[in-house]
């Protein structure tokens, strides 16, 4: 991955992950709020992957910018049947759903599993949004 649009979760470059691509196609609605998933660009699907958090779900309502900062709107959008809202977690230096819309289920290719290199920064990802009892 290359790139400052998930600072401070990944480096800037570098770093290798882990996907889980058999999950996703098996069972498609496994993709959860806070999820990180790896998409073909709704921009450029054919020659760019990107990798960001999942923020909204088919049929939840999102606010594009609420703060109007990192987009020119702060408009509320209802995220369609088969779609997904995605988001980098550096606001300022992604190009994301704020940018393109809500992106299609289809161009998901899978969640990411772990950080594996370098070493010294292995990660397992857990969604920050689920309970653990």
């Amino acid at each position: 991955m290359t790139g400052p649009s998930m600072l401070p979760t990944f480096a800037i470059e570098g770093e290798i992950v882990i996907e889980d691509v058999i999950t996703y196609r098996l069972f498609p609605d496994s993709i959860k709020r806070g999820d990180l998933v790896v998409a073909k660009s709704p921009v450029e699907p054919d020659t760019t992957i990107v990798c960001k958090r999942v923020i909204g779900l088919p049929g939840d309502i999102v606010c594009v910018d609420p703060t109007g900062e990192y987009a020119p709107t702060s408009e509320y959008i209802k995220v369609p049947e088969g779609h997904i809202w995605i988001s980098g977690d550096n606001a300022s230096f992604s190009r994301d759903s704020r940018t393109y819309g809500p992106v299609p289920k289809g161009l998901i290719i899978g969640r990411v599993l772990a950080r594996v290199w370098p070493l010294r920064s292995f990660t397992i990802f857990r969604n920050p949004t689920t309970t653990i009892e």
